[in-house]
């Protein structure tokens, strides 16, 4: 084999595409481009949200950027300083918070954490308890109680509905006829 007998490999090599030359080629006149406008024009076309000039959707909506997680919990947060004068007889729950106003939306599970210091073993429960909250806690005499927290989402194909828990299951016919 010498040099002059190397050729590429069959169909690695294919002839470009000559525009411009004539209508009976397929790609004459515009050359595929399509008629006039900022497509047409040599160089590289407007940037990927451009609107024509038109204040973009990405600058319109700075605050629409970045990520949402949509599992994320928000919780309501409180620490162990704000338990500190808390009565010693009375339980600490998500409803003694809300009434006490320590907490302020009820529709949220309670998160308490570590920060403060705990004198006081009391019963406290709520939805999540960071690790040192808990140690403090404990180490204070006091009881950790965890409590459920069912997060209760909408099936947008597949399982039952949670909005019609409440409603009375229909008989099928099947069932009527075997009574």
């Amino acid at each position: 084999m010498k040099l002059h007998d190397l050729r590429p490999a069959e169909g690695s090599h294919r002839k470009s595409k000559r525009v411009g030359r004539g209508h009976g080629s397929g790609k004459g006149k515009t050359s595929g481009k399509g008629m006039m406008g900022q497509k047409a024009r040599r160089g590289p076309g407007p940037y990927r949200t451009f609107e024509g000039g038109q204040n973009r959707l990405v600058k319109r909506m700075p605050f629409r950027r970045g990520f949402t997680n949509i599992f994320g919990i928000e919780y309501e947060i409180v620490n162990l300083d704000r338990l500190a004068a808390w009565p010693q007889d009375v339980e600490v729950t998500p409803e003694a918070l809300l009434e006490r106003r320590v907490v302020r939306k009820k529709n949220l599970p309670v998160k308490v954490l570590g920060q403060g210091e705990l004198a006081l073993p009391l019963t406290v429960k709520a939805h999540k308890f960071s690790a040192s909250a808990k140690a403090k806690i404990e180490a204070a005499g006091g009881t950790v109680v965890e409590l459920p927290w069912v997060v209760e989402r909408h099936s947008r194909s597949r399982g039952p509905n949670p909005a019609m828990r409440n409603a009375q299951p229909r008989e099928s016919k099947r069932t009527r006829e075997q009574v």
